[in-house]
Formats: structure tokens, sequence, C-alpha cells
């Protein structure tokens, strides 16, 4: 699984400092883990329980988790299997998510979960019309 690049870090990094972040998360699950019997589905439910304790450390929260059933508009052949929503306190609170050693022994497992695993930055807005 890809890791951001260096633009994508300096980009994100110019972020207000002073507003709430929504991380949305656009999962693709492997059908095994590599060398297991495991699902990359069972394998991300196992990775979600460990990260808890960080993403709540920080203050962070998950907003919405649901799975993708059907495309509207749009490719059915990039369909994610789920998308889940994080709502962190700024972006430094993230920053300071993904930066725990202890966060990222555990985050490996998110990739072995993983065909492919997007996260974009959101900025919350006051109106859902907006």
């Amino acid at each position: 699984m890809k890791e951001p690049t260096k633009e994508q870090i300096e980009a994100l990094m110019s972020y207000p400092a002073d507003q709430k972040v929504v991380m949305i998360n656009h999962l693709k699950y492997k059908d095994k883990v590599d060398g297991g019997d495991e699902s990359g589905e069972e394998a991300y439910q196992t990775y979600m329980v460990k990260a808890a304790p960080f993403v709540e450390k920080v203050g962070a929260r998950l907003l919405w988790k649901g799975n993708v059933t059907h495309v509207v508009i749009g490719d059915d052949k990039i369909k994610p299997d789920a998308v889940l929503l994080i709502e962190y306190p700024s972006i430094g609170k993230f920053f300071e998510l993904v930066s725990d050693p202890g966060f990222q022994e555990i985050n490996k497992e998110r990739s072995l979960a993983l065909e492919y695993g997007g996260i974009m930055a959101a900025t919350p807005v006051t109106s859902a019309l907006s």
C-alpha cells in the first residue's frame, strides 16, 4: 500500500491549525491477508480495535463507517468496500497520532489488511448545503 508523498505531507501541513479536520478513509480490503487465512476485512477490524485507544488519546472520534454497496455515479472498478470518517480536533492531533511509535507499529496491520487505503482530509462546513 502506498504511503503519502513528501508533497502530500507538506500540503497537509498548511491545513489551518485551529480547525477540525475529517479524514475520509477509502478502504479496499484484500481477499486474504498475505500468508494467512484471515480476510482483509477481518484483519482491518482487528486493527481498528487496536487503533481505538490511540485515536481516543488525541481526542479524535469515528463519525461514521459504512460498507459501500452500490456505485450510483462513477466507476465501479474503483468502488471501495467501506468508507469511514474520523474527526480530529486539529491537524496537529492527526500528526500526533501518526507519529506515535505505538500507533506506527499497529498501523502495519492496516497495510496488511488493505489493497488500497486512501485518506483524504476534509474541512467541515457549517451547512450541509454549503
